[in-house]
């Protein structure tokens, strides 16, 4: 029977979901990222080659599978391109682009970078790939969507009245109208190397449900606009039901959610974290777990695991069993920090406060262990090791079917 399955992160992102949808895609026809943009770096690693993704479905590297940029996406053609020229020709014949997903313009990067610059000291820590503009504009009913590519004259009158209608903002924030005839010419070469992926992918879709599918997302639950930690989120849903709207896939057609989380956590740019670690435990993290951004370099910020954190991330998202990934990372550390509840003014917290002013973790410890990298058996892992994931899966309540023990496809424990 086919099916629909999803992929989704539990923190602020960076969990690992690429190497995960790398692993399972076989078992699927079709790969589908359903939103967020190449503010997004997924990191696969075959064969001791590491592959950086930001805008293509992991699923490009089975040979097999068809991979669609949904409309939930908003896509920045220049790296969409230079992305496919990364890889092999046939991935063109394999690849297909939502007529409904939202175009980022030069502009809108413009447009992001100045109003982070004029936030200053309150600035959210956006990747400053012109995201969050796009969905500004997408949800202003002012945005460009891929389909227009096919009729560049018709595109092009719609840009000229944007840019007037905006021409007071643009120079307030000190960004440069675009030349038309260059901006012709730059949309007629997306047009030439795109045009013929761009298709009516929700209609796709639906036309091969008898086959079977991957939705995934991008960032993760805790970043997503509603339920994250706002301001401090990305600009579109990043849950399940996101992944639905952002493809055009029926609820009823949902099948089973795989969630994905670190044995620690981390998160890039600024917002709340409860469990940062800023002593030289949060810096052994980072540095074992080469903790920088795919997208940007940044170092990540480091911390515990997050027991209140997951098991929210859990129930929003239905999730059916999880993925932990890294757990070699926490190799040789002495003591490892589970944060099992918050306490705010003397009181103690369970659950997940739409605000996290004042939160402070409660934790448990427990004895580290050492030699987990590479291992492939349950059984195999240091009786510590299997303590540990043994009492997150109690936590979250959840089962933990994948155990990730290091960055290859191979070094994967499946229960």
């Amino acid at each position: 029977m086919s099916m629909v399955d999803l992929i989704v992160g539990l923190q602020w992102g960076d969990e690992g979901k690429g190497k995960i949808v790398d692993l399972v895609a076989k078992n699927y026809d079709i790969v589908i990222r359903s939103q967020g943009g190449h503010n997004a770096g997924h990191t696969v690693v075959v064969d001791g080659k590491k592959y950086a993704l930001h805008l293509l479905p992991s699923g490009v590297l089975n040979p097999n599978a068809i991979n669609v940029i949904a409309n939930g996406v908003v896509v920045y053609p220049p790296q969409l391109i230079k992305e496919i020229k990364n890889f092999d020709k046939d991935i063109k014949n394999k690849l297909f682009i939502s007529d409904k997903a939202h175009m980022i313009l030069d502009t809108h990067i413009a447009i992001d970078k100045a109003r982070e610059k004029l936030r200053g000291k309150n600035a959210i820590g956006t990747t400053g790939r012109g995201i969050g503009p796009a969905y500004a504009d997408k949800i202003a009913r002012v945005g460009v969507r891929m389909g227009e590519l096919k009729n560049i004259d018709r595109l092009l009158e719609k840009l000229e009245h944007y840019y007037e209608m905006n021409k007071g903002y643009f120079e307030y924030l000190d960004i440069e109208i675009p030349n038309m005839d260059d901006l012709k010419k730059e949309l007629q070469e997306w047009q030439n190397e795109l045009g013929c992926n761009i298709i009516d992918t929700t209609k796709y879709l639906w036309d091969n449900f008898d086959k079977n599918m991957l939705l995934e997302g991008a960032q993760a639950t805790l970043l997503d606009v509603d339920h994250g930690t706002y301001p401090y989120v990305t600009s579109s849903n990043t849950i399940a039901s996101g992944a639905l709207t952002g493809s055009g896939i029926p609820p009823k057609k949902l099948n089973k959610v795989i969630g994905i989380a670190k044995a620690y956590t981390t998160r890039v740019g600024n917002g709340p974290f409860p469990t940062e670690d800023l002593s030289e435990a949060g810096d052994k993290i980072r540095a074992q777990g080469a903790e920088f951004g795919t997208t940007t370099g940044r170092p990540r910020r480091c911390g515990w695991f997050d027991v209140v954190a997951a098991k929210y991330a859990v129930t929003l998202n239905s999730c059916d069993e999880v993925a932990i990934m890294k757990l070699d990372v926490l190799d040789g550390f002495d003591k490892v920090k589970v944060c099992v509840a918050y306490e705010r003014d003397g009181e103690r917290l369970d659950y997940f406060p739409s605000d996290l002013e004042g939160i402070k973790p409660i934790y448990v410890e427990f004895d580290g262990w050492e030699k987990s990298a590479g291992i492939t058996k349950f059984e195999d892992l240091p009786e510590n090791a299997k303590k540990y994931i043994e009492f997150l899966e109690e936590k979250i309540d959840c089962h933990i079917k994948y155990v990730s023990t290091g960055p290859d496809r191979n070094a994967t424990i499946i229960r």
